[in-house]
């Protein structure tokens, strides 16, 4: 039996090809159906709450497509990333500068959304037709802005929320964090993968799978996360991390 990983509305997820959009788009578009009245009450909503969010997943910080002035959060490698630009050529944000580890505290400074001035207004080698979520760290700021990508179709007001919530959450995962050993919580601070870690902290270390599936021997329930198109797979018995696999670049789909 074949599973999405979550039932929830339309995923973008950095784990390509999940994220392999292509950047060509018209500038005399809206990348966004939410209204203008919607999303001026979400931007007042999300940063004047001056609430500490909690990033729900452990991240990779990367140069923002060449821009030095941010910087990309990915749960994802980047050379897992598949973008292209308006010609069609695939790009990259950059290497990897350090990690976030799962719950560390952020908040929101800015809410973009693809609209046809921000659209146009972006450098090109970027994902433009994307709403981009500027988060800083606390309680010390880190000296750029951190962007967080969400999906383009995303049409309501409790849609953004939700999907801004699996990323950046209002609840502290301090408590699950607590509750696994020193291994399983260094697995998870490093994007690491151990045996016999917890679904739920694989989840952490390495982001939402593209696609899970499932099946039974017996009572025994094994599943197999699929990352990236196949170049990370993960097996897992009764919730617990089995082994995992990476296929090596040569053997990736271009």
């Amino acid at each position: 039996m074949q599973l999405r990983s979550r039932p929830h509305c339309f995923r973008l997820r950095f784990e390509a090809p999940a994220l392999a959009i292509g950047l060509s788009i018209a500038s005399c578009a809206h990348y966004t159906s939410l209204s203008a009245e919607d999303r001026q009450g979400l931007e007042r909503e999300l940063t004047r709450e001056q609430a500490d969010r909690f990033l729900r997943l452990s991240y990779y910080v990367t140069p923002f497509f060449g821009d030095s002035s941010k910087r990309l959060l990915t749960p994802t490698p980047p050379g897992e990333l598949h973008l292209v630009n308006d010609s069609g050529q695939r790009v990259r944000p950059g290497g990897v500068e350090r990690v976030l580890p799962a719950g560390t505290t952020v908040r929101v400074l800015k809410v973009e959304f693809p609209t046809a001035w921000a659209v146009a207004h972006r450098p090109v080698d970027t994902p433009r037709s994307l709403p981009w979520v500027y988060l800083q760290t606390t309680p010390n700021p880190s000296s750029t802005p951190l962007i967080l990508l969400l999906p383009s179709h995303i049409d309501s007001v409790d849609m953004f929320k939700a999907e801004l919530d699996l990323y950046a959450s209002v609840s502290d995962p301090s408590a699950s964090l607590s509750r696994w050993s020193e291994p399983i919580r260094e697995a998870v601070r490093t994007k690491n993968a151990i045996p016999d870690m917890p679904d739920d902290a694989l989840e952490m270390a390495w982001g939402y799978p593209e696609r899970k599936r499932v099946s039974y021997e017996g009572s025994t329930r094994n599943e197999e996360w699929i990352y990236s198109g196949g170049a990370r797979v993960a097996y897992l018995v009764d919730s617990r991390l089995s082994t995992w696999s990476a296929r090596p670049r040569s053997e990736r789909a271009p």
